[in-house]
């Protein structure tokens, strides 16, 4: 998993490039694809967009790849400034790294990324995509924000923890397999003079605990025998 800035960067890159486009599929497709056709009188939901010369963000149409551009660099923003580094505390307030199993404590820094991520992208979504040519007001800007959650924040949940990640971790450990490799030498090549590596980060910290997991399962099954 990343050990340096380099990594984590290219880590929240390619979580937040997934991220976005199934978000914008989401939402066009899923959420109101439907009126987009009814309202166009098309009978695609992308000839609906077209029909209407874009998607309607900050008062004006956009085109599809613009709608992208802007959700990537904010959610791109904000996975670097807020979502990685405190879903790690928050994650730590509740569970232990060091007592709780590896899978446990990685599951929760997952959910405690997607509750901050959630509702801050939701809040961004509701200045982009409000209906400005009606005026402003703020009661319905929340209730567009709160109606965004509730949308949003199940499929950012399942398509976290079930698709997203471990299709980025796959992804990431291909990227990287000759410094994953040299790292593992390392530790072994330390771990045969009686030290040992010591984690830089959260990812290698739980990288580091399933594994003496690992160790200790083993010795506890050849004790049995």
């Amino acid at each position: 998993m990343p050990r340096n800035q380099f990594q984590r960067m290219v880590f929240a890159f390619l979580t937040v490039v997934v991220t976005v486009h199934a978000y914008v599929f989401y939402s066009l497709y899923v959420v109101n694809g439907t009126v987009l056709m009814s309202v166009t009188g098309q009978h695609s939901v992308l000839s609906a967009i077209h029909a209407q010369g874009g998607v309607y963000m900050f008062g004006r149409m956009f085109p599809i790849w613009a709608v992208i551009l802007v959700e990537f660099c904010i959610a791109f923003a904000l996975e670097n400034l807020m979502g990685s580094p405190y879903s790690f505390k928050l994650a730590c307030k509740v569970f232990d790294p060091a007592k709780n199993h590896p899978m446990l404590f990685e599951t929760a820094i997952i959910c405690a990324t997607v509750g901050l991520m959630c509702p801050a992208m939701s809040l961004i979504a509701a200045f982009l995509y409000y209906p400005y040519y009606e005026g402003f007001n703020i009661f319905t800007l929340l209730a567009n924000w709160l109606k965004l959650v509730c949308f949003n924040f199940p499929f950012a949940y399942f398509t976290q923890l079930f698709f997203i990640q471990p299709f980025i971790r796959t992804l990431f450990k291909l990227l990287f397999r000759k410094d994953i490799q040299n790292r593992e030498k390392e530790a072994h090549a330390l771990e045969a003079q009686g030290k040992s590596l010591r984690p830089s980060n959260e990812q290698e910290t739980i990288a580091d605990i399933a594994k003496r997991v690992a160790e200790i399962s083993a010795k506890m099954r050849e004790l049995k025998k």
